[in-house]
């Protein structure tokens, strides 16, 4: 059975715990990576990170992207948004219909 994780400051993920997801808190981009690195081989298909640590691991969650398992998704910290998870969901639309249909720059 998959298993879905998240990654960031404790202030933010403690509330998914209750959801029944295992929460791994951490305190720098370092120790984000080095856990994405780690439960990415544990049976985690979901992987939610807080944007505050996925803006500076990118290369790390680039890794998995054209992987099946795990699926790396940011989410918002208790910080607000940093815009990160919309910006991957635009990516991922306009690579498969070839063309930017959610939004248009004016």
């Amino acid at each position: 059975m998959y298993k879905i994780g998240v990654i960031g400051d404790k202030d933010s993920i403690l509330g998914f715990k209750a959801l029944g997801m295992s929460v791994f808190p951490v305190t720098s981009a370092l120790e984000a990576q080095e856990t994405i690195d780690k439960i990415a081989s544990m049976q985690y298909a979901v992987i939610y990170i807080t944007e505050q640590f996925a803006k500076d691991i990118v290369s790390t969650i680039d890794k998995y992207k054209d992987q099946r398992f795990p699926a790396i998704i940011p989410i918002p910290g208790n910080q607000g948004s940093l815009g990160i998870g919309m910006m991957n969901v635009k990516k991922s639309v306009e690579r498969a219909v070839g063309a930017d249909i959610l939004f248009k720059d004016e």
